[in-house]
């Protein structure tokens, strides 16, 4: 077990690479609701148009590691809605319903507003 405990040096990175990850996959999907790119499958309602929004401001924000907790809180909760308005609508189980990418990003938010940005964030800049 010794080996793998001197992981733990590299956690700030890790959570890094996590956030900048997960801010380039949630990126996409802003820019699919806001300019069909990549193309939806699916019509563009008003909703979707703000969620677009939200996602498009909180993806960027995310990536650079700006005002990550309040702004991973809301977007956690952006996707728990999303999930119970949507995708739990379409049937039970999230393999099904296509609901597997909001709950793992709201979960990865929701850590994101426990553990911060990691190393490589704007975030570190404020406090000096």
């Amino acid at each position: 077990m010794p080996a793998f405990e001197r992981l733990s040096q590299y956690q700030p990175a890790a959570l890094a690479v996590l956030r900048i990850v997960t801010a380039l996959l949630f990126l996409e999907h802003a820019t699919q609701k806001l300019f069909d790119f990549p193309p939806a499958a699916f019509e563009i309602s008003t909703l979707f148009f703000v969620a677009g929004l939200i996602e498009l401001v909180g993806s960027i924000l995310i990536l650079v590691g700006l005002f990550t907790r309040p702004i991973a809180f809301i977007l956690s909760g952006e996707m728990a809605f999303a999930y119970f308005t949507v995708h739990a609508q379409m049937g039970f189980f999230p393999a099904n319903n296509e609901g597997d990418g909001p709950i793992l990003f709201c979960f990865i938010f929701l850590f994101l507003v426990f553990a911060g940005s990691g190393l490589w964030a704007l975030d570190n800049r404020q406090r000096q």
